[in-house]
């Protein structure tokens, strides 16, 4: 960069034009400088984010069989009609928006609650710590497959509930269970990402809120509710938000375990659209329905955020 001393001693030897001309010359090679290290994030916003999401509106407006290997024609607005129509498509994005509902409102809960613990003083609290943010350092198709063991008829989860005196359970192969197992693997993973967030969040708040709380003679309770939380709502902002984006694209669990079954139980937009793609062929009506599922999920995101940060003070 140049400093104001360099211009001084430019000004100095120069005249104004030949400066102004000087200055523009190194302006501009600086530009180049910062262009060429930005060129590998710019090249990949590009050619992965920009052109994919206007390859895929393109091909919405297009009608194209990968399994029988017609040619695209096109078709306007015919695909965005048919899933407008289409019983399987909203039952597809009420069985998402149920999902992530569940999955957001436990992770969330779960979190604050285990972040609170962490930051009362619990003896071994890293120890802890760590072996709650473990799960998400697995990759999650790894931990699906895991649970999907765990969910079996004659797996761990129903020997411990024989053990109890508890009758065995379907899970995964009933459609009342199936979606609620997934919640479940799901937080498995989740809850502890959250929770750090969360701790940072607590951290940050000074301690002597609490201590003239406490002198007031508030409780624990009244002190959470009415200080703690309130403090807290940005990060809680965040987490919401984050935690909705991440549900909203979880796919491996339907697509490993259930297939989107039984009786379309587990059927989440994301799994509907790789079905079309790849399992139907029909790429403009998989297409059709990134761009909905795209527009679904930004106008949830933009919700949130209004009324979250309108409430958070």
């Amino acid at each position: 960069m140049t400093s104001i001393e360099d211009v001084t001693r430019l000004s100095a030897s120069l005249g104004p034009r030949a400066l102004r001309r000087t200055l523009g010359r190194i302006r501009s090679s600086e530009t180049a400088v910062g262009l060429a290290f930005l060129s590998p994030a710019l090249l990949s916003l590009l050619f992965l984010r920009i052109y994919p999401t206007i390859s895929a509106i393109s091909a919405s407006f297009h009608h194209a069989s990968l399994l029988l290997g017609t040619s695209s024609r096109w078709v306007g607005l015919d695909n965005y009609r048919f899933l407008v129509h289409s019983p399987a498509f909203a039952r597809s994005v009420l069985t998402t928006l149920e999902f992530v509902a569940v999955t957001v409102a436990i992770q969330t809960v779960l979190a604050l609650g285990i972040a609170v613990l962490f930051t009362q003083g619990v003896r071994g609290e890293r120890l802890w710590r760590s072996l709650v943010f473990l799960p998400t350092t697995i990759p999650i198709a790894v931990s699906t497959v895991v649970w999907g063991i765990a969910f079996r008829p004659d797996g761990v989860l129903n020997a411990v509930l024989g053990a109890l005196g508890i009758a065995r359970q379907p899970f995964l192969t009933s459609s009342q269970q199936a979606l609620l197992s997934i919640v479940v693997l799901v937080s498995w993973v989740g809850v502890g990402y959250w929770t750090i967030f969360l701790i940072a969040g607590l951290r940050e708040i000074p301690t002597e809120y609490r201590e003239a709380a406490a002198v007031d003679g508030a409780g624990p309770m009244k002190t959470f509710f009415g200080i703690v939380l309130p403090l807290l709502r940005r990060p809680l902002v965040f987490v919401v938000v984050a935690n909705t984006i991440a549900n909203f694209l979880v796919f491996a669990p339907s697509q490993i375990l259930t297939r989107g079954g039984p009786d379309n139980a587990t059927r989440v937009i994301l799994f509907d659209i790789y079905s079309q793609a790849y399992q139907v062929g029909d790429r403009g009506l998989a297409s059709a329905e990134i761009v909905l599922f795209l527009i679904l999920l930004l106008a949830i995101v933009a919700a949130q955020f209004r009324f979250l940060l309108r409430h958070s003070g």
